[in-house]
């Protein structure tokens, strides 16, 4: 089983100022967003199979090797049989100390670290993508998982064309 992971964040929660109205000149009052840095930020994981589409989340205060293995740990459960290999980058909490050592008591996973600079090897920042845009709400994408291919998909091809012949 090959899973694409990675971590989205901060992701800090916004408010919005009351409901908007219309003006007096018939325009739609648009709200500004309110943004702030503090203590209600959170991180997300996040863990795809490109096999079925089928994605795990997992939200966390930071960004940390702990966090990082609780994740890998719910991956584990979400996957019961056969080997796991997550494809991630090279961060410090992936490839540290604990995390290894983590490893060695769930011999069933395995890390294979995309290079440095090259995000868009893992399906996983295209899948952040779509989950921003549908509202963070992993269990509707997942109602509609389709298997993940590289690339485009070939255009259909159009078998009756029209062919315009001049006469002279």
């Amino acid at each position: 089983m090959v899973i694409c992971a990675d971590e989205l964040g901060p992701v800090i929660p916004r408010t919005f100022p009351p409901a908007p109205a219309w003006s007096m000149d018939g325009h739609r009052i648009k709200a500004e967003l309110d943004y702030s840095r503090g203590p209600e930020k959170t991180w997300v994981y996040g863990g795809l199979r490109p096999a079925d589409g089928q994605a795990l989340i997992m939200t966390a205060s930071s960004r940390n090797s702990v966090f990082y293995q609780q994740f890998l740990q719910l991956l584990e459960d979400a996957n019961p049989t056969g080997q796991i290999w997550i494809v991630t980058d090279n961060l410090s909490s992936h490839n540290g100390l604990s995390t290894r050592a983590w490893l060695e008591d769930h011999p069933r996973i395995h890390h294979a670290f995309i290079p440095v600079g090259a995000c868009r090897l893992n399906l996983q920042e295209g899948w952040w993508r779509i989950f921003r845009k549908a509202a963070l709400a992993t269990s509707q994408l997942n109602s509609r998982a389709k298997p993940w291919i590289w690339g485009r998909p070939a255009p259909p091809t159009r078998s009756l064309r029209r062919r315009y012949v001049y006469l002279l």
